[in-house]
């Protein structure tokens, strides 16, 4: 698999469906061909003190950005045919599949690769599976964790490793 998406969701609350910002990394042929990082004012837009906690994003960053089915239609046509990897893709999956609902969107059924439950059996010997452990054990050094590309981009370099150890 040379060619893939990496993608990573921040949200603004417990919601899964707000989204407030996402990475996508595009990988073709083994290669990083295209990095798209987009702030997503979500529906409602409202940030949970936790998440902002996390990522530093609030209502005021995204309070003039538009609504996630304006981003997708620019993007989604750059994931036609690639499957995405995710670093736990249940919940970016899921993000996925819940904004879509939310904005009645036709989900088209992406097909989800997972770099931590591969790491897990890859790197069983690791103190732990999180991304930021993963990524330093593949010589990745993840700056800014919980920013979108900068998840992605980690992501994408493990998925990368992985692949390369096949």
């Amino acid at each position: 698999m040379l060619n893939f998406a990496s993608i990573d969701f921040e949200t603004a609350n417990y919601n899964r469906s707000s989204i407030c910002s996402l990475g996508i990394v595009i990988v073709e042929d083994g290669k990083i061909t295209n990095k798209i990082y987009r702030l997503v004012r979500p529906r409602p837009n409202f940030y949970s003190s936790w998440a902002t906690d996390i990522h530093g994003l609030s209502y005021y960053d995204t309070l003039r950005e538009p609504e996630f089915p304006q981003i997708w239609e620019e993007i989604s046509p750059m994931l036609k045919g690639l499957p995405l990897v995710a670093h736990n893709s249940s919940f970016d999956a899921g993000c996925l599949k819940a904004v879509h609902d939310l904005y009645g969107m036709e989900y088209p059924n992406y097909e989800f690769h997972c770099t931590y439950r591969i790491a897990k059996r890859v790197f069983p010997d690791l103190e732990n599976h999180q991304l930021h452990t993963v990524a330093a054990h593949v010589g990745y050094d993840l700056e800014d964790h919980h920013h979108a590309l900068a998840d992605a981009e980690a992501c994408a370099e493990i998925a990368k490793k992985i692949i390369k150890m096949k």
